[in-house]
């Protein structure tokens, strides 16, 4: 979104919008390029449904030949979650 808008639009959005999430929701939508796998998690994120979206990490993980379990608590691990 930032790279087909100038900065000034960006602030401008930003300064207007009183609702974060919901302003952030937006930037992921019109980053999306009408990916039809992204547009279903953003979907998914909206809902709540955060077992969908677990599922479809472990699927692309799966399918790329790594180990969910194995990144998922690097992630954390290098986030600091327990």
């Amino acid at each position: 979104m930032a790279s087909n808008m100038n900065i000034m639009q960006l602030l401008q959005m930003v300064q207007n919008n009183s609702n974060p999430p919901a302003f952030v929701m937006e930037m992921l939508k019109a980053q999306s390029g009408g990916n039809p796998l992204f547009a279903n998690i953003l979907a998914m994120a909206q809902n709540g449904n955060r077992a969908g979206i677990e599922q479809v990490a472990r699927n692309i993980y799966k399918e790329k030949g790594l180990d969910f379990e194995k990144e998922f608590n690097s992630l954390k691990q290098m986030l600091g979650v327990k």
